[in-house]
């Protein structure tokens, strides 16, 4: 007989939501040439931006592989915690743990990663740092068997979840898994009871439909989602198929979800192949808000709409440009650790 080791929702462990109080961001130092490209230096540009954005509400530390601290620390400043460390890429929310909550002892819940579907070659190193960073912060690890990454799921702190179908079913990741193993799962690693599946984002080829680009909790009961004000659009239609199920939707507490819609940055014309235009990629900080820029009118817009979401908190915009080009948003390099 086969013994299966304890999960963190049977030991009494769950995921915060990330308005929660933190101790600090975990960011990592972007590094992979096939990801990035031409783009490299302004991708390292705003990375660095985003974390000193960050370090004005809370303490940042960013992972860095060895031969980049010098870089690092010149283009971050004396406030980013520079640590050494060994990296494949460096989208942190996606390698780095989930952190938990049991009263006050913090763990980690660590899902296994293959590179979004095995889309890079490399990716043992960072595998490996949900692990190692529990095991250098001495504290609690609880390993799930699927593979997902923390971008394609969002809490509320209170037994709900969103998630995809399109990630986390993905042939490319747990194939032959089914919605109701899945669900069991995440629940077991995350510590939620009820899970709300969108259908995903069929276009974003990179993440496979990662729900931080589509939709998120902003306080219990209250969701925000991405919408395309051209109702001629493709583009209209898939983000109104993940609205309707979160309009059908209710929460672990039996609440009807109050909804909010944000735009897309539509106007932004794509750099590359990859490039996110979600304002939903957004970090909630001790205090603050720090949100995707674009240098397009439609910022405004997006701010004002979280403005209204986090009215106690300070919104500060960051370009993003050269982070986008790599497919991903603010949220998708910065992990939350609870304090």
């Amino acid at each position: 007989m086969t013994l299966r080791h304890q999960s963190a929702s049977e030991a009494g462990f769950r995921m915060p939501p990330e308005w929660a109080p933190h101790s600090r961001c975990w960011m990592a130092w972007p590094v992979r040439v096939a990801i990035w490209g031409e783009y490299l230096q302004a991708a390292k540009e705003g990375y660095a931006n985003v974390a000193r954005a960050i370090a004005g509400f809370e303490p940042v530390s960013m992972l860095t592989p060895p031969g980049s601290i010098s870089e690092a620390a010149k283009m971050c400043g004396p406030d980013i915690e520079i640590i050494a460390w060994d990296l494949d890429d460096s989208w942190m929310r996606d390698i780095g743990p989930n952190f938990l909550k049991k009263g006050d002892e913090l763990a980690a819940s660590v899902f296994q990663f293959n590179a979004w579907g095995r889309k890079y070659p490399k990716f043992r190193k960072d595998a490996a740092v949900g692990n190692r960073m529990a095991e250098a912060m001495g504290i609690r690890c609880f390993t799930a068997p699927i593979f997902m990454e923390g971008g394609g799921i969002f809490t509320d702190g209170e037994g709900t979840l969103l998630t995809t179908e399109q990630c986390i079913l993905n042939e490319n990741r747990n194939p032959g898994l089914g919605r109701e193993e899945a669900e069991h799962e995440l629940c077991l690693a995350l510590g939620v009871e009820k899970v709300i599946w969108l259908p995903g984002d069929p276009w974003d080829k990179e993440t496979d439909g990662h729900v931080d680009g589509l939709a998120c909790f902003v306080r219990p009961g209250v969701v925000l989602v991405e919408s395309d004000p051209d109702p001629a659009s493709e583009r209209h239609d898939i983000l109104e198929k993940n609205y309707r199920v979160l309009d059908q939707a209710t929460d672990a507490q039996g609440r009807k979800l109050e909804i909010h819609r944000i735009e897309e940055a539509t106007e932004m014309l794509p750099i590359g192949d990859r490039f996110c235009v979600s304002y939903i990629n957004f970090y909630i900080a001790n205090g603050g808000i720090v949100m995707p820029a674009y240098g397009i009118p439609a910022d405004q817009r997006a701010r004002a709409v979280l403005e209204a979401c986090f009215p106690d908190r300070t919104i500060v915009q960051v370009d993003v440009k050269g982070i986008a080009t790599g497919g991903g948003g603010i949220h998708c390099i910065t992990q939350q650790q609870p304090a």
